[in-house]
């Protein structure tokens, strides 16, 4: 091509010249599918048990939640990947074609701005079509955008250019309907490049730049575009003063495309996304370049020269983006969709049982003293009827057994009680009381003059000594009943922040082994 050409020459030549080499990515989709196999595989593996705990204890109930939010994220998957097919059967009707998204909120120019590069492509010859999509189904037309100064895009429209390129043309990402906003977010994945359009009236406002730090985080070539770049001056016509529109000054321009790229690159470090994806800012006006005819010098003035420079140098990036298209738009529907989901839902609700579980623990100690009182309050005060109902017989083994037995069936009420959360079976064999061989009821003696001498009788029997050791025993059993239990449920807590571990472990090892498959994925870019 001769060096005298210009740079809008230059790049339309080069559209009918784009080449699709195939990409063999099948390797890769598998990959990515087994990976997203395997997460479903282990989350089953992984969901959280509550052995020991009650189904209505704040344990348990965190724990179901989190298990419920992992079933539920599956099935959600699912929709969300079959609404994307809309999308990847859009990107299939134009496979041997690049596909550039016009990117921005409404008023931003977008129909102008396609309308006039249609014009362009048409006075080189070029063939222009354009089209709406209806129901997934592209519609051709003879009619150009409709432009107005209120949101005229209520659907996904588009244009072919020459043989190889299309604009898709969207209702902004900030638009006033719902649906609309909706519609382009839903197509996003279609584009292989992404041209981001703000009118110079508000450049690069913020919520802008969200949108814009998601189509980076996808790794497509994007150019940022100041429309609008001209404003009012007066002029002499015919004797009176008349407002003329014209092109910025040069340094205004610098000045406006430096602030859109100065607050971008802030706004994307802040978002963790490499600053150097971001394109150098080209600022035009479309209505200048009409209203002086559209010639040379005037498309060089109104900024188109530079523009198309731009895009020559983002159609490289776009092809290699095109190549691997399949591969990225499954990468992205596991990234922001399958695991981005599960990082902000679930890790969340992992956290916060990991601080109930802590909590549950510090209480356990208080629970654990205040069974142990409970008990020996409610026992002690029946050991004299004990003492009493045994004391004819002296049978210190039946006392015991009923002790026993007493101090067994109020362990249990107050460990529901006190400890309702847990599921806990008291072991019986802890609540046996036995005493030394030689601990009994000791009689009361005296002496008393007989006909033949001093005689020696049973006046009573006397509970102090064996009272003492019961007490002694009673204590040590409560304690013990107590401990073991405040361990069962101790164990119980632990069991399940060891399965919420696990779970956590598992979802950090998943994002690793998606890492290195992006990377893999990315690897032959170019």
């Amino acid at each position: 091509m001769k060096a005298d050409v210009s740079h809008e020459q230059r790049f339309i030549a080069e559209v009918d010249a784009f080449d699709f080499i195939a990409r063999d990515i099948d390797a890769l989709l598998h990959a990515l599918n087994d990976w997203l196999a395997k997460l479903n595989a282990d989350l089953q593996t992984d969901a959280l048990r509550c052995d020991g705990l009650r189904e209505h204890s704040a344990l348990a109930r965190e724990a179901g939640a989190i298990n419920t939010m992992l079933r539920d994220s599956v099935r959600a998957w699912m929709q969300q990947w079959s609404s994307l097919e809309a999308a990847q059967h859009l990107a299939d009707y134009f496979d041997d074609q690049a596909l550039l998204l016009v990117f921005g909120k409404f008023n931003a120019g977008k129909s102008s701005f396609c309308n006039f590069l249609a014009e362009r492509f048409a006075a080189h010859d070029r063939s222009v079509q354009f089209f709406h999509v209806d129901a997934g189904r592209v519609v051709e037309t003879s009619e150009p955008f409709t432009e107005g100064a209120t949101e005229t895009t209520s659907r996904l429209q588009g244009v072919r250019l020459g043989a190889k390129l299309v604009l898709l043309d969207t209702p902004g990402l900030h638009s006033v309907t719902p649906e609309n906003a909706a519609l382009t977010q839903r197509f996003t994945d279609s584009a292989d490049g992404v041209l981001w359009l703000t009118s110079s009236t508000s450049p690069g406002q913020v919520q802008e730049l969200d949108e814009l730090g998601r189509e980076l985080h996808r790794n497509k070539p994007l150019l940022p575009v100041v429309t609008r770049s001209d404003e009012y001056e007066e002029d002499e016509v015919d004797g009176e003063l008349v407002k003329c529109l014209r092109n910025k000054s040069a340094p205004r321009r610098d000045l406006q495309e430096h602030d859109v790229k100065s607050r971008a690159q802030d706004k994307l470090v802040a978002m963790g996304v490499d600053e150097t994806l971001l394109k150098p800012p080209v600022s035009i006006s479309a209505y200048v370049a009409r209203e002086a005819g559209q010639t040379a010098a005037a498309m060089s003035e109104a900024g188109f020269e530079r523009l198309y420079a731009a895009l020559f140098d983002i159609t490289g990036p776009a092809l290699a983006y095109k190549r691997r298209k399949r591969a990225e738009v499954l990468l992205h529907h596991l990234e922001e969709n399958v695991l981005g989901s599960l990082q902000s839902e679930v890790l969340p609700l992992l956290e916060q049982l990991g601080d109930a579980s802590q909590a549950a623990l510090a209480q356990l100690e208080q629970q654990q003293q205040q069974l142990a009182n409970a008990v020996w309050r409610g026992i002690v005060p029946t050991l004299p009827a004990l003492l009493d109902a045994h004391a004819a017989t002296h049978d210190v083994t039946g006392l015991c057994s009923a002790l026993s037995q007493s101090l067994f069936e109020l362990f249990a009420r107050e460990a529901e009680r006190l400890l309702g959360d847990y599921l806990i079976e008291p072991d019986a064999s802890l609540a046996h009381i036995k005493l030394d061989g030689e601990m009994a009821f000791d009689d009361i003696v005296v002496e008393r003059t007989g006909a033949h001498g001093p005689v020696r009788e049973v006046a009573g029997v006397d509970y102090g000594r064996l009272h003492a050791a019961l007490t002694h025993a009673i204590r040590e059993c409560v304690l013990r009943l107590s401990g073991h239990a405040a361990q069962r449920c101790r164990a119980s807590i632990a069991q399940l922040m060891k399965l919420a571990r696990r779970l956590e472990v598992s979802l950090a090892t998943h994002e690793e082994g998606l890492l290195d498959l992006k990377s893999q994925v990315r690897s032959e870019s170019l």
